[in-house]
């Protein structure tokens, strides 16, 4: 396996340095102070491509030799025996920089579909979903290109994976994208514009043997990926899929008070029922609800919703009135409809 980087000297060595460096600084911040991780990689790749605008001016003027990135871009027909294996990933963090809008148009979708798809999955789950995007995207292009020699290289597969697993995820939810209009749209629409395109496109490129430089099967392969991979990654996650709120950019109001209760709601971890405290035994209807209740509710609405649950079906354990639930700067509790004193759990 001949490498270029094995002909590297000092100043080769310093700015491929300095275009690591671009790339992992904002997403190691991300990492470390729990902001966005989708924001931090569209920094990066910005600031990854004005690094390699600056080799191209380096190599012009002869202060660096050759192209610095080769052993980095994804050419098809080398991928034998896994020698090149990391080419399918590292291709998408480089982009051609005599096309500034291929970095423009990847990192526009990746903050605009990637900052509210993090916020439905969270940080580790969306930085899944990138990932298959962008090997999906790679590997597509690979199978449909394995005897070319050509390089090829950008986030496109990565992007169009987000739009894969928003889709297969919360296809109702809104998000403000410069579609015809610059307002929200649900992602149906702008998913299904946006493959429809790709589908149309890799037609008249591949079916019609038209030339294009443009990697449309990459885009398909990342978005098809994501799409089928998402209810597995999800699996878990923050929110259910399919929920249907509006998006997260709609309920961050709503996001923000919940995690004013969650910070001073009642620990329920070791709290004892209040049929239990009474020496009664549990209604046969609701030891499943009440064993996952006190299992599961460190979320405000996921003990809001068992308890509502609770409630439908139980009764009062001093005078059986119906009980209901109410919801207290501490957390939601179930009181006796008829008197409280009955019944105020947790206290």
């Amino acid at each position: 396996m001949a490498t270029v980087m094995s002909l590297f000297g000092i100043s080769e060595w310093l700015l491929f340095g300095l275009w690591v460096l671009a790339l992992v600084w904002p997403i190691s911040y991300a990492i470390r102070h729990r902001t966005s991780l989708a924001l931090s990689i569209t920094v990066g790749l910005l600031l990854a491509y004005l690094v390699q605008v600056m080799g191209e001016f380096a190599i012009d003027r002869e202060w660096v030799g050759g192209w610095l990135w080769w052993d980095f871009v994804l050419i098809p027909n080398r991928i034998d025996g896994g020698a090149w294996f990391h080419t399918l990933f590292s291709a998408g963090f480089l982009h051609s920089r005599y096309d500034p809008t291929h970095v423009l148009g990847n990192i526009l979708v990746i903050a605009l579909v990637g900052v509210p798809l993090e916020q439905r999955l969270g940080m580790r789950r969306f930085a899944a979903v990138y990932l298959i995007g962008l090997f999906g995207g790679s590997f597509a292009w690979f199978m449909f290109n394995f005897d070319s020699p050509i390089p090829s290289l950008g986030a496109s597969g990565a992007a169009f994976g987000l739009f894969g697993a928003y889709l297969a995820g919360w296809p109702k939810d809104e998000i403000p994208f410069p579609l015809i209009l610059i307002r929200k749209w649900p992602v149906i629409y702008l998913a299904l514009f946006y493959f429809g395109m790709e589908v149309f496109r890799a037609y008249t490129t591949i079916g019609l043997n038209q030339a294009s430089d443009v990697a449309h099967m990459a885009h398909l392969g990342g978005f098809v990926a994501a799409y089928i991979l998402l209810p597995i990654v999800a699996k878990g996650g923050p929110y259910a899929l399919g929920v249907e709120d509006g998006g997260p950019t709609n309920s961050s109001s709503e996001r923000s008070r919940l995690n004013q209760i969650k910070s001073v709601m009642i620990d329920m971890s070791q709290a004892v029922d209040p049929w239990t405290a009474r020496k009664m035994d549990i209604p046969r209807n609701i030891r499943d609800p009440l064993r996952s209740l006190l299992a599961s509710a460190d979320e405000p609405e996921t003990r809001l919703a068992w308890m509502e649950h609770i409630a439908e079906v139980a009764e009062c354990p001093d005078c059986q009135a119906p009980i209901g639930v109410i919801e207290r700067s501490s957390g939601p509790q179930i009181q006796c409809s008829v008197e409280p004193e009955h019944l105020n759990w947790p206290e």
